[in-house]
């Protein structure tokens, strides 16, 4: 076994350590529990623990109208929906929405900048309907708008807005002829309608249809600036990015608008740094940018009337409020106010009208909205006691007796509470990989290397609970690190990373993971999670540190009980997941369901999308149910026949695999 330090995993802190240790089980609060998860920090304020324990979520930070989360999966699961399941709040997205068009509202005020402002939500970041629609709403009265990056989306995007001539409408993404086209014919359908140039090709084809339809089309053009933004996307901005013309290409673009007649129709100029930017300097010096673009394609003679500083308004994933890959070290009110300072400043010094902005903030307008709660099905814990009454009548049945890492194991258990915790794991370390070596070599039985391995980990368990206690809390020394996540418990729970948090497996993305209820007890283990895959990599080990840049390798967590179901949160997960989510193990869609506040100061369900059931998943893949129920029918008849299956065998087993076709592909 290797014992060195495990790479990249952060020293267990003074936070969760002293939170646990200075607490009796029946003294913990929930107070203790919103400190310990880092509700405050990464709940922003839409979630808080009940004095019963329970979860609650303030879809509009109201301490007063709030939603009890684990009596909503009680009561859905009352109604045949059971976990893994998305819960999303209608009332969050509508608060979201107010809190960016507020912050930017007061950035202009502070600023007098004249020249308005639109959020476009890119329907990529959660394409489901009923998101889209309810931003649509919700965005609407507020000037907000839409962003198509491939043609299938703009088809839905121009579905969505029938009869809202004055929504803005942004066209991303690489277009072909027909994409083109498209665009061009919404404009005479009366929608507000911006195609981006992406490429020298894409205005060519813009030009063209233009003139055969009569259209004197709103044209945005991408530039590709020198600054980047900072973060795990920042390389799809910068001058190697994947779209956008380069200075010289937008010199040219103009210039060909210019010989047909066309110039005026450019309006937009349109960036993008990446996307969850961590780091607001970084942003600025792109706006600067982007801003004296903007002025001097004006001053050569372009219709110029709006700025789209693209995506990249971070979410703080892990609550530390720091330039880390999971977090951000601005407010989004800081961000507001920079964009349209520097964006004035630009504009006012070269003598220019200020522009309408267009920000593409759809990861901070949804990702908040939903919650994945899930249960879990059980665990694999290392054992605490290695029995050794049990050990040494192994060892009396052994003939020549116990080898000597064993009797090294048994010295350094029993002694444990004399010696130096670093100076015992380094002995009980040794001892154990010289028994791993015998084993391998065929010099010690099966039943000594069990005695080894349960020596191994009580004493593990001793040397981490003592050098906790003697360090009051502190860092762990540098050799005991791997500890923690060795000794912890693997819970088990009922979803699948790859369809429900794709992101936590392709990139490492950390999600805020709460328990849902018992919250006003102390959480006694600490354990990694593992989904229902069957692929090592489906599980989750990487937890959100509030006080750290980093992470941390185990979350902790309350025993599970007898007969009772225990619920865990995977919050934040509102942007991307969904649409990203593939049928590792042929996993399907989870039931989503929507939730809002009522006029009583209740909560009651919207809408309830249930998830894919395995006949709809097999046939994603190809597979046709009734070809695959007559194949086991024929098999069925066959054992019939044989006599190995009874009748009644036949019917239950086809009754049970029908059945199976029709449900849930998760357990229920």
């Amino acid at each position: 076994m290797t014992t060195a330090p495990v790479q990249g995993v952060r020293r267990e802190t003074k936070r969760e350590d002293s939170i646990l240790a200075s607490r009796a089980p029946t003294e913990w609060s929930p107070a203790d529990s919103a400190s310990l998860y880092g509700l405050d920090e990464w709940g922003q304020g839409y979630f808080a623990v009940g004095a019963d324990g329970n979860l609650l979520v303030q879809p509009d930070k109201d301490g007063g109208r709030r939603i009890d989360l684990h009596k909503v999966i009680q009561g859905l699961d009352e109604r045949g929906i059971t976990t893994p399941i998305i819960v999303r709040f209608k009332d969050m997205v509508a608060h979201r929405l107010r809190e960016i068009r507020a912050a930017f509202d007061a950035a202009m005020a502070d600023n007098a900048y004249t020249g308005g402002y639109s959020c476009i939500y890119p329907i990529k970041v959660n394409q489901q309907r009923h998101v889209c629609e309810e931003i649509r709403d919700i965005g609407g009265p507020l000037g907000f708008g839409l962003e198509a990056g491939s043609k299938p989306e703009l088809l839905a995007v121009l579905g969505l807005t029938e009869n809202m001539p004055d929504m803005p409408i942004v066209c991303n993404g690489f277009k072909d002829d027909e994409y083109v086209e498209m665009a061009i014919l919404a404009h005479k359908l009366g929608r507000t309608i911006t195609p981006v140039v992406e490429r020298y090709r894409e205005l060519e084809l813009l030009i063209k249809h233009a003139k055969a339809y009569g259209v004197r089309p709103r044209i945005g053009m991408r530039c590709k600036p020198s600054a980047r933004g900072a973060g795990r996307w920042e390389s799809s901005g910068g001058m190697r990015s994947k779209f956008g013309l380069q200075v010289s290409g937008m010199i040219d673009a103009m210039e060909l608008l210019r010989q047909n007649g066309m110039l005026d129709c450019l309006k937009m100029l349109h960036f993008h740094v990446g996307s969850q930017i961590c780091d607001i300097r970084q942003f600025k010096n792109a706006v600067s940018e982007l801003a004296n673009m903007y002025t001097e394609m004006a001053r050569l003679g372009a219709g110029m009337d709006t700025i789209d500083i693209g995506g990249g308004l971070g979410v703080d994933y892990d609550g530390s409020q720091s330039a880390w890959a999971s977090s951000v070290n601005y407010t989004l009110r800081e961000y507001a106010a920079d964009v349209v300072y520097r964006i004035k400043a630009a504009c006012e010094s070269a003598g220019v009208a200020h522009p309408r902005i267009f920000s593409e903030s759809g990861r901070a307008m949804v990702a908040y909205s939903s919650v994945l709660v899930v249960d879990v099905l059980g665990r694999n814990r290392y054992s605490s006691d290695p029995d050794m009454p049990k050990v040494r009548s192994l060892i009396a049945a052994e003939p020549d007796g116990a080898p000597q890492p064993i009797l090294d194991l048994i010295d350094a258990y029993e002694g444990a509470a004399k010696r130096d915790p670093v100076e015992l794991h380094h002995d009980a370390a040794q001892a154990y990989d010289e028994a791993l070596s015998l084993f391998t070599l065929g010099y010690l039985s099966l039943p000594m290397r069990a005695a080894a391995e349960r020596l191994f980990w009580a004493t593990g368990r001793q040397v981490l609970a003592r050098a906790q206690g003697q360090a009051g809390g502190d860092d762990l020394h540098e050799d005991l690190q791997v500890l923690p996540e060795f000794l912890s418990d693997i819970y088990f729970c009922n979803f699948s990373v790859f369809q429900s948090l794709p992101d936590s497996w392709a990139i490492d993305q950390i999600f805020p993971i709460c328990p849902i209820h018992r919250l006003n007890e102390k959480p006694t283990r600490r354990a990694t999670i593992a989904d229902m895959s069957c692929d090592s990599d489906g599980k989750v080990d990487r937890f959100a540190c509030v006080d750290h840049r980093d992470f941390k390798p185990v979350i902790e967590v309350h025993d599970l009980l007898e007969g009772q179901t225990y619920y865990l949160g995977f919050f934040l997960v509102g942007a991307y997941q969904e649409v990203l989510g593939d049928l590792h193990n042929l996993f399907g869609d989870t039931h989503v369901v929507h939730v809002s506040l009522d006029d009583e100061g209740g909560w009651e369900i919207d809408e309830i999308v249930e998830g894919d059931t395995v006949r709809e998943v097999l046939s994603y893949v190809e597979f046709d149910h009734e070809d695959l129920e007559r194949s086991v029918r024929r098999d069925t008849e066959r054992a019939v026949k044989k006599g190995t299956m009874s009748v009644g065998d036949a019917r239950s087993l086809m009754r049970f695999y029908e059945g199976g076709l029709e449900g849930y592909t998760y357990l229920e």
